[in-house]
């Protein structure tokens, strides 16, 4: 299985990214063969649709589960068709993230954010 975490940096030491379609790197882990990858998210120089193009990326990479911290109308939608799962999560590391995403402690997304329109919120 593969999940996806918005995250502000490349290690597992960094803190979850609250923002989805604005974070800066998306780590990609892979529960079967404990890879890591991390991507640098397309969606954050985006002038417009930043959640639409973090979503596209993310559905290319073949993820599993999202896991960030709210995702706006046109990234839900996106993920939702693609038959993602998300998962809300706070500002904490993302190790703790596994954790608590392995744990089954993670409410899952059912319905998106507001949405953000512009750069700034």
């Amino acid at each position: 299985m593969k999940i996806a975490i918005s995250a502000t940096g490349k290690t597992i030491k960094d803190l979850l990214d609250m923002r989805f379609g604005r974070c800066e790197y998306f780590q990609i882990h892979d529960t079967e063969s404990g890879e890591v990858k991390v991507l640098e998210n397309q969606g954050q120089s985006a002038s417009g649709g930043a959640g639409i193009a973090a979503s596209n990326q993310l559905i290319e990479e073949n993820v599993d589960v999202i896991i960030t911290g709210n995702l706006g109308p046109n990234a839900f939608e996106i993920i939702e068709k693609a038959s993602i799962k998300a998962y809300k999560c706070s500002n904490i590391t993302i190790s703790e993230v596994i954790e608590k995403y392995k744990n089954g402690e993670l409410e899952e997304i059912k319905m998106s954010g507001p949405a953000h329109h512009g750069g700034s919120h």
